[in-house]
């Protein structure tokens, strides 16, 4: 066999294959998109106020997205479970996971609010120690505290409807997701578009309305997604059905999801204070960089949608193979999803660099912020391919439970690497930022080789639901 007849069979998967990652993939893409576009819009609506505004907005994303990220993290370790209870055909095992999403969410959502409501003022304060107007400073640290405060009342239904899309993906099903995400959307639009700026005879809010507008956004979509799995009766959805007859859950399996998601759980919690501690760090050389990372995360968003909705992609033919006992199917569609990942982003990248001039344009703020922005948007498009390629190989370890490893392979990563060079470089160097941002990330690229010769060992490849006997102890009382 020939090198590249070789590279063809690891690395190439037939029509089948492509057919059934795209059924997959594209409702992720298509919600993904939608939300990405209409968030960057939002994000531009904002950005029209001033760069103040966009900057405390910025902050409190920063905040909201460790809330989010431990949510993720909560509904991960046992979507693990999940997904193989589903491809070994286990309906209650199915069932039983989302009642312990339901519990680990509940508690994230306690001590989120306590630390937003004992803590905010002094939470945003650490990202407005930059070089700037003390003044702005101050106005930055207003806007962020309103729309943080509002945000609140929208962590609730954002929390559940995590657990029920999860669930969902985990059976195969990304439609209803999707559909119910891009309602979501369409009304987070409408709504900043009237609260924000007061049109049709609503009150101009503006970064209040935008707050207020992102929360009816979040019930909408829970609304959906509830109407169609329990009012409906959808039959594709009966392992969903009577999920709430109990909430009380096996505790051989509670301690089984326990194990496998704190590592999770924690890394989450982990990578999102270390991403928002990295943006903090960079911060320090001056107000202005908040105002042009969130103009440049806002776009990356968007483009990243293709390599982050693989991971999904992943979890689920990954993990049902496992659980399926399929162990060369799981490892074969690994290495084929990491190398379609790659290949997609090698075409994006390019893209999103060509077009990292024009996005900055959209804002009303000042030129050195669009200038720094577009530099930023150029860096990540060409960092775009190795994320991708991380990305993928996280989750792919994820799908057979090596969740310590992933744990150590992610937010372990970030601490001892990506956090103490940044912060060398800021205190240490006169290393402008757009050049000291792209020197950090390139660290991750020793995170890329050790993640690729993990998945190559094949220590991930793990039926972690076991035999019938084991899943049946697993998923009844």
């Amino acid at each position: 066999m020939t090198v590249f007849q070789r590279f063809k069979r690891t690395f190439v998967g037939d029509r089948a294959f492509y057919q059934a990652v795209s059924r997959l993939i594209v409702p992720i893409i298509i919600q993904m998109f939608v939300t990405s576009f209409v968030n960057m819009l939002d994000n531009v609506m904002v950005g029209r106020l001033g760069t103040d505004e966009i900057s405390g907005v910025a902050v409190a994303n920063q905040l909201v997205m460790v809330f989010n990220a431990c949510i993720f993290g909560a509904v991960s370790g046992p979507g693990v479970f999940g997904a193989q209870f589903f491809g070994a055909d286990n309906m209650e095992g199915v069932r039983n996971t989302f009642r312990i999403k339901l519990w680990v969410c509940f508690l994230i959502l306690v001590a989120a609010a306590v630390a937003v409501l004992g803590f905010g003022p002094a939470l945003i304060g650490l990202f407005l120690k930059g070089d700037g107007d003390p003044a702005s400073a101050e106005r930055m640290l207003v806007f962020a505290l309103e729309y943080l405060h509002i945000s609140l009342l929208g962590f609730l239904p954002f929390a559940l409807t995590v657990c029920y899309s999860g669930t969902l993906r985990e059976s195969g099903e990304t439609r209803l997701p999707m559909m119910a995400g891009i309602a979501a959307v369409l009304v987070n639009l409408a709504g900043n578009y009237l609260l924000i700026y007061g049109h049709f005879g609503f009150p101009k809010l503006g970064v209040e309305g935008a707050a207020i507008a992102t929360v009816l956004s979040r019930f909408v979509e829970l609304g959906i997604v509830v109407y169609a799995v329990h009012l409906r009766r959808i039959g594709r959805f009966s392992f969903m059905h009577d999920v709430y007859h109990t909430l009380k859950v096996p505790f051989g399996l509670l301690k089984s999801v326990l194990r496998k998601s704190a590592p999770l759980l924690f890394n989450e919690l982990l990578w999102s204070v270390g991403i928002a501690t990295l943006v903090q760090s960079y911060s320090l050389r001056g107000l202005n960089v908040l105002g042009a990372l969130n103009i440049a995360m806002t776009v990356n968003n968007l483009f990243n949608m293709f390599f982050l909705s693989m991971g999904n992609a992943i979890a689920t033919m990954v993990g049902q193979h496992l659980g399926a006992n399929r162990m060369e199917e799981a490892k074969r569609d690994a290495w084929r999803l990491m190398a379609f990942s790659v290949a997609m982003c090698l075409v994006i990248g390019s893209l999103m660099a060509a077009l990292s001039p024009y996005f900055p344009r959209l804002y009303d703020v000042g030129e050195d912020v669009k200038q720094l922005a577009a530099r930023f948007i150029v860096a990540m498009a060409l960092l775009m391919p190795l994320h991708a390629m991380a990305h993928a190989c996280y989750f792919t370890l994820r799908s057979g439970g090596s969740t310590l490893m992933t744990f150590i392979f992610d937010s372990a990563y970030v601490w001892a690497v990506n956090i103490p060079l940044a912060r060398l470089l800021v205190h240490r160097t006169a290393l402008p930022i757009e050049w000291l941002y792209p020197l950090c990330e390139l660290a991750g690229l020793t995170k890329l080789i050790l993640g690729v010769l993990i998945v190559r060992s094949g220590i991930w490849v793990k039926n972690i639901v076991s035999h019938p006997e084991r899943q049946e102890a697993l998923s009844s009382e």
